[in-house]
């Protein structure tokens, strides 16, 4: 298998500004060329890049389909990994400053620590660190 193939994640967003402001105080870059008036790219990595949309833009991308308020409604746990426990916290801490909510307490299991947050829109964020050789002996 060769290189990962870089990955778009699309997502509703009632106002790009916010999201713009909340994004780039985690220390993500936007992506200008595949930004508009109705579309935000947020480079989250060289292979993971997510395009926040107009809930108009994104419904127009699944036709027939109801875009839920992800608000009061769950679509999708995004899971992002982190070098260390401190990254996992760098990155949280940073979400809640800039207007995340948390969605439940740290999860802390020795070979693993993560924290979740909703990010202003509501959409699940989960930031995870694994000990990989600790984890392999739990298997």
């Amino acid at each position: 298998m060769g290189a990962h193939p870089m990955m778009f994640v699309n997502l509703p967003a009632r106002d790009l500004v916010r999201s713009r402001a909340f994004y780039t105080s985690l220390g993500y870059a936007i992506n200008e060329e595949f930004s508009d008036p109705g579309a935000l790219c947020v480079d989250i990595s060289d292979a993971i890049h997510v395009i926040l949309l107009s809930p108009e833009q994104f419904g127009s991308f699944v036709p027939g389909r109801q875009v839920i308020d992800p608000s009061n409604a769950v679509q999708v746990d995004l899971g992002l990994s982190a070098e260390s426990r401190l990254a996992v916290d760098v990155l949280a801490d940073k979400a809640m400053a800039a207007g995340a909510t948390a969605v439940r307490k740290p999860d802390d299991q020795g070979f693993m620590y993560g924290r979740s947050f909703a990010d202003p829109d509501g959409h699940i964020w989960e930031v995870l660190w694994v000990d990989m050789a600790a984890a392999r002996t739990k298997c």
